[in-house]
Parts: C-alpha cells; sequence; structure tokens
C-alpha cells in the first residue's frame, strides 16, 4: 500500500486534479475481496478531497472471499458498488472453469452486499464455454435476476496466452445465435444493453467514462492510465513496482489512433462517434450505414443498434 500511495501522489499531481473532481472510483485486478479494507483507510484518506459528492466507487470481489465483514467495511471506507465475479451459477460450470466458489456462495455473497446496505450491485456471467446450452445459460439468468443486482456483465470466454486454458482452445466455443438469444434474453429481463457486454438499470459511471475516452489514472501494477495523447503503463513486476512504484512506460498516441479507437468504442456502446472527429470519408461511410439502417444519427452524433456488428462496422468506417 506505501507504493500505491506514493504513485497516487506522484499521479494527482501529474494529472493536475482538483478538488471534488474525480467522478470514479474502480478497485478491481486480481481480488480485491482478500485485502483487509482498513488496508484501504490511507488510499481513501488521500483521494477523498479529490472526490465529487455523488461519486461511484466500485469494487470487485470474489464470492469465496467478500464475507459479510469484509463487504462492512469496504461500505464504511465509501465503497458503494459492488461487482461480483460470479461466472455460473452451474457448479459442474464453476469446476470447469477453474472458480474457487459455489453458486451457494455466489448467491450469499449478492445477499449479503444487499443485506449490509449497497444498492448498486453487479455481477459477471461467462457464456460461450463448452457445454452451455440455452438450458444452462437460462437457469443462470433466472438465477441471476432473482437476486438484488441492477448491472449484469456478460463475457464471452476468451482463451488468452499465459492462462490455464491456453492449452484448451476447445473450451470457447461462441456461437452467434446463441449469443444473440442471450443478449435478447438478458433485455427481456429489463436491464438495457448500453455496451456490448453490459447491460442494467444502472449504467455504471466508470464504465461509460472509458467509452467516452475520458483520462484516467491507473493505479498499481500493470494498471494503464491515459491523460490527453498519453498513456502510462507502471511495471507489470509486483516486486519491482513494491520498490520503485514509479518505473512507469510512457506510450505517446498519433491523433489517427486516438480516433479509430474512438470509432471502436463508440459503436461498441451507447455513447455512439461524434461526427466531429471523422474525416470526410469516414462520415460518408457512416452515413451510407444510416441510409442501409445499420446506424442511426442523433444531434450530429453517430449511434450503432448492433453491437454484436460494431467492430465489422467499425472497420468499415475507418
Amino acid at each position: 500500500m506505501l507504493a500505491l500511495e506514493k504513485q497516487l501522489s506522484f499521479e494527482l499531481e501529474r494529472f493536475k486534479i482538483s478538488s471534488k473532481e474525480i467522478e470514479s472510483v474502480f478497485i478491481g485486478g486480481g481480488t480485491p475481496s482478500t485485502v483487509e479494507p482498513k488496508l484501504y483507510e490511507k488510499i481513501f484518506e488521500s483521494l477523498r478531497p479529490y472526490l465529487k459528492e455523488d461519486i461511484e466507487i466500485t469494487s470487485e470481489a470474489n464470492p469465496n472471499s467478500a464475507t459479510q465483514a469484509w463487504l462492512e467495511g469496504m461500505r464504511k471506507l465509501g465503497v458503494n458498488r459492488i461487482s461480483f465475479g460470479v461466472q455460473s451459477f452451474n457448479d459442474t460450470k464453476l469446476k470447469l472453469l477453474n472458480r474457487a466458489h459455489s453458486a451457494t456462495q455466489a448467491k450469499e455473497a449478492l445477499l449479503n452486499a444487499k443485506k449490509v446496505g449497497f444498492e448498486n450491485i453487479s455481477l459477471d456471467l461467462i457464456y460461450a464455454t463448452l457445454g452451455d446450452t440455452k438450458e444452462l445459460l437460462e437457469s443462470d439468468l433466472q438465477t441471476a435476476f432473482s437476486l438484488p443486482i441492477n448491472h449484469l456483465s456478460a463475457y464471452a470466454l476468451t482463451i488468452e496466452e499465459g492462462t490455464p486454458f491456453e492449452s484448451k482452445p476447445h473450451m470457447s466455443n461462441e456461437r452467434l445465435k446463441l449469443t444473440s438469444w442471450l443478449f435478447k434474453e438478458i433485455a427481456d429481463f429489463g436491464f438495457e444493453q448500453y455496451e456490448i457486454s453490459n447491460f442494467g438499470r444502472y449504467k455504471s459511471t466508470h464504465n461509460l467514462g472509458y467509452w467516452s475516452y475520458k483520462d484516467y489514472i491507473g493505479l498499481g501494477s500493470g494498471a494503464v492510465g491515459k491523460l490527453g495523447m498519453q498513456r502510462y503503463y507502471p511495471t507489470t513486476d509486483i516486486e519491482n513496482y513494491i520498490k520503485n512504484p514509479l518505473d512507469i512506460k510512457t506510450e505517446f498516441l498519433e491523433q489517427n489512433e486516438k480516433r479509430v479507437e474512438q470509432i471502436f468504442l463508440g459503436l461498441r456502446s451507447s455513447i455512439g462517434v461524434p461526427k466531429n472527429i471523422l474525416n470526410p470519408n469516414e462520415i460518408k461511410k457512416a452515413e451510407f450505414l444510416v441510409q442501409e439502417r445499420k446506424l442511426i444519427t442523433k444531434n450530429d452524433t453517430f449511434y450503432n443498434k448492433e453491437y454484436l456488428l460494431a467492430d465489422e462496422i467499425a472497420l468499415f468506417i475507418s
């Protein structure tokens, strides 16, 4: 935590953060619920003067480590939104995904969050895994929506290098028809899709900040920050980070890179793409897609109606 405090002090100065300016805080990556709330106290003390009155403060949590006492402690610190990495309420699937919790633990953790006073509660579900069926996913959704949540994230299983599933590429099994069905089912429960993987009666301020291309501080080993046309990457080596938290690499963005990223992010979310960031050729292509009823336009902004086609549409425009 001393390393985090040192980096935070440096970043507040670098970003020239003023009083009551920070809109959201997100504690994630790894397992925040294995860290005692009291260890976060100094970070929160340092941040408090810079937090907006109506700020959203989220912490990720694993169902097996987010005890009622931990949830109470985090709420006292000021955390007002919890996001649980549930993945599934099917014990067989949880074992397949190498998750340490059971379906029962997941349900208990969500109910405990409500019990201690959290109003904004989210959970993650994983789909497109080997063995997924409509029946299994329908059961997961029925259980999820029987619990006190107002936000849900649905992620397709992706196989990445360095993960336990790297040698098991067959574990990922996404089918467009099943994904489309799943998204419609979630919407039928009354949760609006506002990004390709995110749905809710509540839209996360933090998520919207990323997709709006706002600046953000990335605090901790392996985090990423963005300020204007620069990205900052603290060292991914934890031991090195503890010794030198200011070992931060800088990436300089080109204007074209920024525009392409904004196009992709805007079309994958409810943010949309402002007309004024596009060049004449891109505007022509976007207006063609409006004629073809693939995009809609409002207040000089292009919006995508079908998030599953977002990347294809972005590639066509850019």
